[in-house]
């Protein structure tokens, strides 16, 4: 295990300075959420010299907006993708040993109120449990209605049968692409949010570097690198698009879209729904889809909801009907029915999902959640696809894709298995689990170093002091109020009126700390969109 020490600074300045610097890259990789993030840690790790570019900040899209679960995924099982549950439920045990501050093991409960409910998802749960072997992280058990009405207060009795309670992970899923990339510089990597790349740079007809621009002086700089990796999640067409038009021959057919993107909308309510330290998943609803009610930080996510969508909005919002869906599916299996007025926040996520050849787009139930690696004429790396739960196997697939075409130098075996993510902490040490509200425990071993800094005393809301808020901006690559409010703190997607409120005094402190506006007025236009269901 490795020992704490000292956070490596992400001062901005300094950060420019290495950008403008006339280096020759071994991989450059566009887009900064779990994916590129994953990308840049194994490659840096294995020696490889590597800059990661972020548009707008890290994990600000998909990444940071996930039903905050690390599984093998039960629905995938019942569509008989057993080799994708096989590698998530494996890879689940690596994410909870290399970041133990940030994910952890949870219990859910599946209410049966039929009489066949519970063998037959009781069946499925135990061949969940086969899978995961050495893995696994709990025995699949069936409770009886008391149990089921002990480890679930709020649950439903009315006609209520029993239970199957089985086990899966959870985890803070923007704290952790954070994790990822100071992991990454740690590693050596360069990585700039708030950097857009532009434009591919092409020599001989191969893709050669790129272009950027940095979006606080808007000065363009070009980046040399023996290969690019596109890693834009649900913006990956964009750049793949584009590099097929440029390096097209006379009789090609256009680059076809490649994403099929499918919203994703949870609800967070009070705690007070669920009373538990369990969570509620309810494997088919009225129109076939799985429905979760999870315990986190403090709070409650209700959720998901699978909507195709066919623009790709930075900032998605819900669609009246999907509201309407998680309320009234949550309503049926809670004693205490959740309402519009209950809802502290609500966001959005689109899911990238990989697009069959002639797929129209209409239906994104069906589509693979499998991750897919193509390589252009040019050269251009570009990965879509996938979960959080795989991204380090993601990774990993993506890199072998670079050496069997050729694109990297040989390279020694992935070591991100058994590599500490920064923060980690020897497994059992944290104590209070991801169900407590937002504190110093998350950040493992870090939480005496943050204690040490000014502002410790000075709680900004619960869970959040000003010392946490110039950690960010001195070593977490903060830059505005929605960077601390939305991912550095989750506070944003807990409760939405409260990140509002204590926006100012976050704003403040962030600016004595960069120099530079914290940009508080769209962030209080954001809070607005996250509210927007309170009726």
């Amino acid at each position: 295990m490795q020992t704490a020490s000292a956070p490596h600074p992400t001062n901005r300045a300094a950060l420019v300075e290495r950008l403008a610097a006339d280096v020759q890259y071994d991989l450059a990789i566009v887009g900064g959420g779990a994916t590129g993030l994953g990308v840049a840690v194994d490659a840096a790790s294995r020696g490889l010299k590597v800059i990661l570019l972020e548009s707008h900040d890290f994990a600000g899209g998909t990444s940071s907006r996930a039903t905050k679960l690390v599984h093998g995924g039960v629905r995938y099982l019942a569509q008989g993708n057993i080799s994708l549950v096989y590698e998530a439920l494996h890879e689940r045990s690596t994410i909870l040993r290399n970041a133990p501050h940030l994910a952890h093991r949870l219990a859910f409960v599946v209410p049966a109120y039929r009489w066949w409910e519970q063998s037959f998802y009781g069946l499925g749960l135990t061949l969940y449990d086969v899978l995961a072997g050495r893995a696994g992280l709990g025995r699949t058990e069936f409770l009886g209605k008391q149990a089921t009405q002990a480890v679930l207060p709020t649950v439903n009795p009315g006609g209520l049968r029993g239970s199957v309670k089985y086990w899966d992970a959870q985890f803070n899923d923007a704290r952790l692409a954070l994790a990822l990339a100071r992991t990454a510089a740690r590693e050596g990597a360069l990585l700039l949010n708030y950097c857009k790349a532009d434009a591919l740079t092409y020599e001989q007809g191969r893709v050669a570097g790129l272009r950027c621009t940095d979006a606080e002086t808007g000065v363009q700089y070009g980046i040399r690198a023996r290969c690019v990796i596109n890693a834009a999640g649900v913006w990956v067409d964009e750049l793949r698009q584009r590099d097929g038009e440029i390096t097209a021959k006379e009789g090609d057919r256009p680059t076809s879209a490649l994403v099929a993107p499918s919203q994703g909308v949870h609800l967070v309510v009070s705690g007070d729904f669920l009373v538990s330290d369990h969570a509620l998943m309810v494997p088919k609803t009225a129109d076939g889809r799985v429905l979760f009610a999870v315990p986190w930080l403090g709070k409650v996510i209700l959720g998901t909801t699978d909507t195709p969508r066919h623009d790709l909005p930075r900032e998605p919002h819900a669609f009246k009907e999907e509201i309407d869906f998680i309320l009234n599916e949550a309503g049926r299996y809670l004693v205490r029915p959740p309402r519009r007025v209950d809802v502290l926040s609500a966001w959005v996520g689109l899911r990238p999902l990989v697009k069959p050849q002639g797929d129209d787009g209409e239906s994104t139930k069906g589509l693979s959640r499998e991750h897919t690696v193509l390589v252009s004429r040019s050269g251009l790396v570009t990965v879509t696809g996938g979960k959080w739960t795989t991204y380090r196997a993601m990774a990993e697939d993506v890199l072998q894709k670079c050496q069997d075409r050729q694109l990297v130098s040989s390279l020694p075996a992935s070591v991100t298995a058994q590599l500490f993510l920064v923060g980690a902490t020897p497994a059992g040490e944290i104590q209070r689990g991801i169900h407590a509200p937002e504190g110093l425990h998350s950040f493992g071993s870090e939480a005496a170093f943050v204690a040490a800094i000014a502002g410790q005393d000075r709680e900004l809301a619960s869970g959040l002091t000003e010392a946490m808020v110039r950690f960010a901006a001195r070593y977490e690559y903060a830059r505005s109020v929605e960077d601390l409010l939305a991912r550095r703190s989750r506070l944003l997607f807990l409760d939405a009126r409260l990140a509002g409120d204590v926006a100012e005094a976050v704003a403040r402190i962030l600016e004595q700390e960069t120099g530079q506006t914290a940009q508080l007025p769209e962030f209080l236009a954001l809070t607005k969109t996250y509210l927007e269901l309170a009726a």
